[in-house]
């Protein structure tokens, strides 16, 4: 009795314990996240490296949180060595080794997320995978060897090496189809549809995306993989210039990470969204889409930079459309998708334009249609010519003269071709008299 009695004061020692250092970890961790001074937090966290955990479980959770956080915060300064030596150095490693391997994988996972999180970070990304791909070769751990694969991949793709991140996809894919962990091959199959859709080799985009679509349908996957899915999929629509479909994809998506406050990549969701409410010929629609109840809180320039492109169309100004690309230039140049589709309505813009300017002329001078239109001769001179070789109007440009001759569209003369018809059904219907002459004969 007095022996159990005295562990039961031991254990309870040890809890409380326990509990005062946690508490103590915690408050380490709140002070250099709220401090200003990015050194004096950098001190702070590596204090709490250097604490004694005494091999309490939740004690190294916590530890590992500020491992995390001060990988981030090195980046943030611009310290890419010391963030490399972060993973290298052997206090680091008996720290991962010493902890469980799903916490690991967690840890490293969560440092290169928040390092990608820091702009300008793509090389230092790769070298952490590189190097953190190393240490799971030597330590055996598959698990987390391939998802930091599938990680690489993806960064090779925004360094513009497609190839060399097919070629590992392609062997992730086999290695993983083998242990049929859907989870992996779902984001397998999500990073080589970007790939693909970045080499414009549309018809393998939308395969690996059905197959990610496919595997996440068999299991459950988290909110923010399947709106990656959605939103991975309205980008395809939208480039086959189906923004209807688009739309409905990027409206769910939208609402995915609404939901999980992922204020950041939802407000991407919009912007794409309201791009294909332009794009369907329903600018007026886009004040009624941002005035909802849940859209309100994204109000700010780039939600006025959507607006904005929605009033010039409405008007169809192009001028005015131009001054909307310039003055919110952060907003729209920035983003490779906006700007290809902005691209795109601008043309469109020029030529209906020039279509209703051109249209009570024979002959007109490019310099009075570029003087009414606000745009440069020689801009306005490509575009004619463009418009005449894809048969958008018909007329003929005299560059010395500076003149555009305007023809009525040809009316194309079928006379000859009806005169070929009623021969050959003229040879039928003798064919056919001759056929039936010579069953007459044979019966006689």
């Amino acid at each position: 009795m007095e022996k159990m009695d005295v562990e039961d004061v031991k254990m309870n020692e040890e809890e409380e314990e326990e509990q005062s250092l946690i508490v103590e970890v915690k408050e380490m961790l709140s002070d250099a996240k709220n401090m200003d001074n990015k050194e004096e937090a950098l001190k702070k966290l590596d204090e709490i490296s250097q604490f004694d955990d005494k091999n309490y479980d939740q004690v190294k959770k916590w530890k590992g949180v500020s491992f995390v956080r001060k990988g981030v915060l090195l980046a943030k300064m611009g310290r890419t060595d010391q963030v490399l030596q972060l993973l290298k150095n052997e206090k680091s490693r008996e720290f991962l080794e010493s902890i469980p391997k799903a916490r690991t994988a967690k840890i490293v996972r969560d440092l290169i997320v928040g390092v990608a999180e820091v702009p300008g970070t793509v090389e230092l990304q790769e070298k952490l995978c590189v190097d953190s791909i190393k240490w799971c070769k030597d330590q055996k751990r598959n698990f987390l060897r391939q998802r930091l694969e599938t990680r690489h991949a993806a960064v090779m793709r925004q360094l513009g090496r497609y190839d060399e991140s097919i070629a590992l996809l392609r062997r992730l894919q086999r290695e993983v189809k083998k242990i049929d962990d859907k989870q992996l091959l779902v984001e397998i199959n999500l990073v080589e549809s970007r790939v693909q859709f970045n080499l414009k080799n549309m018809p393998k985009a939308k395969a690996a995306l059905t197959a990610a679509r496919t595997n996440a349908n068999s299991i459950y996957v988290q909110p923010s993989v399947q709106a990656e899915i959605d939103h991975q999929a309205g980008r395809l629509h939208s480039d086959e210039r189906d923004y209807k479909t688009a739309y409905s994809y990027f409206f769910e998506a939208f609402e995915a990470r609404n939901n999980m406050k992922d204020h950041e990549n939802a407000l991407k969701n919009l912007k794409y969204m309201l791009l294909c409410k332009i794009m369907m010929e329903k600018a007026h629609e886009v004040p009624a889409t941002v005035g909802n109840k849940s859209m309100l809180v994204y109000a700010g320039k780039d939600v006025d930079a959507m607006k904005n492109v929605a009033s010039a169309y409405k008007r169809r100004s192009l001028r005015d459309l131009e001054k909307t690309l310039e003055e919110y230039k952060d907003q729209l140049a920035k983003d490779d998708l906006i700007k290809l589709h902005l691209n795109d309505l601008s043309e469109r813009l020029l030529e209906a334009n020039l279509c209703r300017i051109i249209e009570p002329y024979s002959r007109v001078e490019i310099a009075h249609v570029a003087n009414l239109i606000n745009l440069p001769i020689r801009r306005v001179e490509t575009k004619l010519s463009q418009m005449i070789l894809d048969k958008k109007f018909h007329g003929i440009l005299n560059q010395g003269k500076g003149e555009l001759l305007v023809q009525e569209p040809l009316v194309e003369d079928r006379t000859f071709e009806n005169g070929l018809k009623v021969v050959r059904n003229m040879g039928k219907v003798v064919s056919t008299l001759l056929r039936r002459a010579d069953k007459l004969n044979s019966s006689v």
